[in-house]
């Protein structure tokens, strides 16, 4: 016949031993220890489901003996019933306290005993298959995790690509502007970094903000596919109404990126980048275009665009103008803080300048005039600002 149940008789008295083997044997796997501490070992080898446990033994007692198996590792696979010829109250509450599961006085009747056991071994199994489910589970829900966080990046991944793909194709009208997109993400991000550690903006400048920063700066020009080659590309110097077409691609971007951002709703990257889109022409100071923001008016995420965008453009070359030396782009950018750039950015773009340029290196490498012809090309009243900024 099938084993109903492994169970360890624990008592030190051979009599009482006996008495519960030959009431179990038929229907049970059976093994016995004759002290507290040999139980303890038997608990561990033979792994019962439950365990009758005598109270008054030599060395350890079956209090002690039964706190120790339900604190230890097995302790909810284990049903324990204190067996005692005691039955007062207070002992009654002594075994529970010890976390005994049940408890039975001698001399004790044979079919209540045999309930008992059923009824035992009937929870521990219960209490078995509860574990292994809420194991199964767990490792469900870890490679349940896993696989959406594979999907959530992959999704990202694949969003990241077909954006900074638009944003190309929108740049590379512009035969001149190489790796443009690459360095303004990359300075931006550095700068926006070098913000979050000190100054002003530090916590503002979160985890969150870094991710958007580095997705959305790529597209803050991407009005510019509503500006006509005529005027994007003209070498000369551009009229006024050529210079007023230009400004327009701050409204059409803006405009663009909204209408994407209300698409997919609210609280996306693509709120900061319509933000850029909009305001990466405005001036700390209130003269830039088109809305006439000034300081903290203008997002944050703008106003670090801002920066890097004119750092990128006098460092490269363009159809209006041959590339400066990276030292020389430092100094006007220096010098337009508070009037063009947000004081603090500028401190930032100083501390980490070295870093813009190691990376600036590894992708270009042309030669570049000492200094630049004059500096016209920083005032709001030179149309070819427009393209410059």
């Amino acid at each position: 016949m099938d084993s109903e149940g492994r169970i360890l008789i624990v008592d030190d008295n051979p009599m009482n031993v006996d008495i519960l083997r030959r009431l179990l044997r038929k229907s049970h796997e059976l093994d016995t220890a004759a002290d507290g501490a040999e139980g303890l070992a038997k608990v561990a080898s033979f792994k019962p489901e439950l365990v009758l446990l005598d109270i008054m033994m030599p060395g350890l007692d079956g209090y002690e003996v039964c706190h120790r198996i339900k604190s230890g590792a097995v302790g909810e696979l284990v049903q324990v019933i204190l067996v005692s010829g005691k039955g007062s109250a207070a002992e009654r509450v002594r075994g529970y306290e010890a976390l005994a599961d049940d408890y039975l006085v001698k001399p004790f009747n044979h079919d209540e005993l045999l309930s008992k056991v059923r009824v035992h071994l009937r929870l521990c199994r219960a209490q078995r298959e509860l574990t292994a489910a809420h194991e199964r589970l767990t490792l469900y829900a870890t490679d349940l995790e896993q696989l959406v966080s594979e999907r959530t990046g992959q999704l990202t991944a694949t969003q990241d690509m077909v954006v900074f793909a638009l944003a190309e194709l929108a740049d590379s009208r512009d035969p001149e502007t190489g790796q443009h997109l690459h360095r303004i993400r990359h300075y931006a991000q550095v700068i926006a970094e070098e913000l979050s550690c000190c100054g002003p903006y530090a916590e503002v400048v979160d985890e969150r903000f870094l991710q958007d920063l580095y997705r959305a700066s790529p597209l803050h020009d991407i009005g510019k596919v509503a500006v006509p080659d005529r005027i994007l590309l003209k070498p000369g110097k551009l009229t006024p109404e050529e210079f007023a077409e230009i400004q327009r691609h701050v409204l059409v971007g803006g405009q663009t990126l909204e209408q994407a951002r209300d698409f997919v709703g609210r609280g996306t990257f693509m709120d900061m980048a319509a933000d850029i889109a909009r305001c990466h022409h405005e001036r700390f100071d209130g003269r830039g275009y088109c809305a006439g923001l000034r300081g903290a008016e203008i997002p944050l995420a703008a106003r670090i665009v801002a920066l890097v965008d004119v750092y990128d453009a006098l460092t490269s070359r363009r159809v209006y103008k041959p590339p400066y030396e990276p030292e020389v782009a430092k100094e006007i950018i220096v010098r337009e803080a508070g009037a063009q750039f947000d004081p603090a950015i500028v401190d930032a773009f100083q501390a980490r300048f070295d870093d813009l340029q190691e990376f600036a290196d590894r992708r270009t490498a042309a030669p570049r005039p000492q200094a630049p012809p004059d500096d016209s090309a920083l005032s709001p009243s030179a149309p070819q600002a427009a393209v410059l900024v």
